[in-house]
Order: C-alpha cells, then structure tokens, then sequence
C-alpha cells in the first residue's frame, strides 16, 4: 500500500523519553518506515487529503514490543501452539516481533535445514514479524556456523533435561566445543540455567505430595540457577568475546553472581518473564498446575528481589517465555503438578500484565517499554530496526490506553489451547491498535483485520 500514515497524540513514547509527549509520526506505507518525527502535534489540513491519518488523543502512542522468548512449536507440535494462532495472540498484546524458540517443533532448529523447515511452515502464517534462535545440542558445533550464516540470532542451550527428547541438554565438555566456534561469530549463546548435581534435594520436611504447589517448588531449588550460572561465568573468561545470555531468571539468590559478573566485564545479560514478576509462590492454590514453569514461581520476598534488580538495571530484559502444550499435557483433571508439562502461557497479556504490577511501584510506562522493547530488541541484534519510534526504523507502533480495565477470560486470549494462571485477574491497559511497518493488524474494535498475514520472517 502507498502513501502516507500520520499518527498524531499527546502521549507519544519518544527514544530516551521516560515519558510521553505530544509529537507526531509519518510513515511511508510503502517501506513501512518512520521517515519523520516531530515533536508537536500537527495539524491535520498540514498535510494531503489522502494521507491516512490516526488521532491517538491521550492515548499512549508506543513502539511495538520484541518479544524474544516464545515457542510458537511449529512445525511437530502444532497443536500446542502455532504461527498462526501464536503471532494473533501476540499482536493482540501489542507485540510487533517475536524470537521463536528451537524447541518444541519437530524438527529442532539445530541445523540450517531444519531451520528452512520451519521458516517453511512459518510462511504466510504471521500476524507479527518473526525471527528465530538456533539451538546447541551435543555434538553440533558443525552445524553452528551454518544456522548463523541463515540468519539465526543466537544460540539456546539446555544445562538440565529440556522436556523433550530431540532437544537433549549439554554438559561442560558440549558447551567448550560450541564457545569454541561461537566466539568469533555475531551471536550470542543462551542458558536455560538449572543445573542439578545429586546434592540437589527437597528438604526432608516438605510434602511430596504431587497436587501441592510446595512439592514442585521444593523439587527446583534456587541452587539449582546459582550453580548454572556460575558455571556460565566461569566459562565466560575463557570466551570474553561471546556474549552469554540467562534466560527466565527466577532465583534471585543468583542476584549476586550476576552483579559481580556484570561489574567485573563480562559480556552477559539477563532476562525475567512476566510470571516472575506478577506472581508469588505464597498465592498459588494446590492443585493448579496451569502456575508450573520450570524454573517455578517462588516466593513473594523474591519476586521483589526480581524487581529490584530490574530497576538498578541487573536484569536487562522481560519476555513472555510461551510456552503452550495441549490442556491433556497439564493434567488438569488429576490437579498433578509434578506431572504436568511446565510452561505459563501469556502472549497477549504480557505489557498489561507488566504494567498492572508496575503501577503499584510507581513504575513508568517509558521503563517497561525499555525492557519489553528497546532491550529485548537489543538482545535479538534487531535494534537497528525494532524496539523504538525512530526515523528508518519499522512503524511497529501500539495505540494503548493505559486506563482501561478488562478481566481475563478464555474468550479474550488469543493463544491456541487457553490455559492461563491469570485468568480471572482484572488488569490495567488494552491494546487498541497494533500496527507493523504502519499497517493495523490489530483493532481492538475490529480485531484482526488483515485479511493476509504480513508479517516478515527476519
């Protein structure tokens, strides 16, 4: 489509604003970029006719969110989740970009043909742009460079049994092979960091039975991220070129590693997802297993821990780490938490979620964009293009009213299977349009309204 998209408001997000203000943004639908900002808002007969105009008001007028942790598992697993379906839900939460996962799918992305595959099954399919992490198994360092020459933006990695068993963990020895031929690259590794030594025990006094929330939770002590992570950093001074990455920090135990790696150089940054930051161990019924991730939810003094560490800038990110199965998968029906498949499903409600809970803390909306955009997007090596409202970038913009209030229900989530510990919950903030490249794939009124998918794989 050609010509020319104005989006004028009161409440613009500016780069390096921590708040909003009036401004006014033109793109040209052709390239799907910003060509102009200006710091005022214009007047509408300033411009032709024809141009299409959108008048936010005192609407939030946002960059789109990068979310750089979702398994979307296609292809092998589609009826988990799916482009189609998971790129829906996130444009309905106003993400604009999505890092998809190596695993669930069938076949891993461990190879570049494996890669294809999925990019295969991805093609017409995406509501947001789509770009994707490759994956470090044992012995597939060969493979590596080839995934980085097809344009994967960085390597996962498992330090304890993934779930699933084409995607198997990697032990000391694997991990020096890939460093070996990752250091000299663009790319970034990526630690699921739980490591578990036989010293790991629940403690005597908790129950083992499988309903309670405690079982679990004991089942996947703090330790276990503590002693990932220094493994990570202690590798990290052997490769000081490569940069390493923890995703889905839980255990703020780890807080200390992490600072003191951080103020000593090393090339390392952090990430924590929603469900850490807006839930608490101590509020989780029994028999819920739709709370379980792996690592799990802990308790409330840690979660603000988590934040604190969000605010003084130890962790740099925050993303959804989606990650669906079918409602079978959750054993609902037997309320068996040490059973069912660990993941909390949230795209979509994400930059609600976020600033429901920030509010309480005083939080801006110019710091949680930091983190959900700017710094994810940093972290996906997109930040030449995503992540901010800012001439040459993509026109992936959000139209937010950060006043209305909605309940969770199933009928409001957009994801595949519609399991989610938050329904029920009323939050702040709705999505009234999400655009990308300055087309509206979402309306909040209309809901999707691009009669094709447009989003780009990347």
């Amino acid at each position: 489509m050609s010509g020319l998209l104005v989006i004028v408001g009161d409440n613009v997000l500016l780069p390096d604003d921590k708040v909003p203000r009036p401004a006014t943004v033109v793109v040209d639908l052709t390239s799907g970029k910003i060509t102009t900002i200006s710091p005022s808002r214009a007047s509408r007969s300033s411009f032709p006719e024809n141009v299409q105009w959108i008048d936010a008001g005192s609407k939030y007028v946002l960059p789109g969110l990068v979310d750089s942790h979702v398994h979307l598992n296609e292809p092998g697993r589609t009826d988990w989740e799916g482009f189609w379906t998971g790129t829906r839900a996130a444009a309905s939460g106003g993400v604009t970009t999505v890092v998809d996962m190596p695993l669930n799918s069938i076949p891993p992305t461990v190879t570049a043909s494996n890669l294809q595959i999925k990019r295969d099954a991805a093609y017409n399919q995406c509501f947001t742009d789509v770009a994707f992490w490759g994956g470090v198994i044992p012995n597939h360092q060969n493979h590596l460079k080839p995934l980085v020459d097809a344009g994967v933006k960085g390597f996962k990695c498992f330090l304890i049994e993934s779930g699933v068993e084409e995607f198997p963990c990697v032990v000391e020895e694997d991990l020096k092979a890939a460093m070996d031929v990752l250091q000299d690259l663009p790319t970034t590794l990526l630690f699921h960091a739980e490591l578990e030594h036989p010293s790991h025990e629940a403690s005597p006094a908790v129950s083992t039975h499988p309903t309670l929330y405690s079982t679990f939770l004991a089942s996947r002590p703090q330790t276990l991220e503590v002693d990932a992570i220094s493994l990570v950093t202690r590798l990290q001074k052997s490769y000081p070129r490569l940069r390493c990455h923890i995703v889905h920090l839980s255990a703020a135990s780890a807080l200390p590693l992490v600072r003191e790696a951080k103020a000593s150089g090393v090339n390392l940054t952090v990430e924590t997802c929603f469900h850490y930051l807006c839930l608490a161990a101590d509020s989780i019924p029994d028999g819920q297993p739709q709370f379980k991730c792996c690592p799990p939810v802990r308790e409330e003094g840690n979660r603000q821990l988590l934040w604190d560490a969000l605010l003084d800038g130890t962790i740099d990110c925050v993303v959804s780490d989606h990650s669906p199965c079918v409602a079978e998968l959750k054993k609902l029906d037997k309320g068996d938490i040490m059973e069912a498949w660990g993941g909390i499903s949230t795209l979509g409600l994400g930059l609600s979620l976020l600033w429901t809970e920030g509010r309480k803390r005083g939080v801006g909306i110019g710091k949680i964009i930091d983190w959900t955009s700017k710094k994810s997007a940093q972290h996906a090596s997109l930040d030449h293009v995503k992540g901010a409202l800012k001439v040459g970038y993509d026109a992936d913009i959000i139209i937010w009213d950060a006043d209305a209030q909605f309940t969770v229900t199933k009928e409001s989530l957009n994801f595949k299977n519609k399991l989610s510990p938050y329904e029920g919950q009323t939050l702040f903030g709705t999505v009234e349009k999400t655009l990308l490249r300055g087309h509206v794939v979402y309306d909040k009124e209309n809901g999707f309204t691009a009669g094709t998918p447009i989003g780009k794989l990347l």
